[in-house]
């Protein structure tokens, strides 16, 4: 696979990851109630490791 010039990877797994974990969240009764369910746990992991990464090379105001 060709990355197009300017694509920030991080940015579109971090993306995917919120877009996954939002998607999952909605149907997910356990996951609505704060208890992550054996499914969604790592989906929202990843989501909560990709944001801090993402931010974290974030420029400082």
């Amino acid at each position: 696979m060709t990355k197009k010039p300017g694509t920030d990877d991080l940015y579109v797994r971090y993306m995917k990851a919120f877009q996954d974990s939002t998607t999952h969240l909605g149907g997910c009764p356990a996951c609505q109630d704060g208890r992550p369910c054996t499914v969604g746990a790592p989906i929202h992991e990843r989501f909560a490791r990709l944001q801090d990464a993402y931010e974290a090379r974030q420029p400082r105001r």
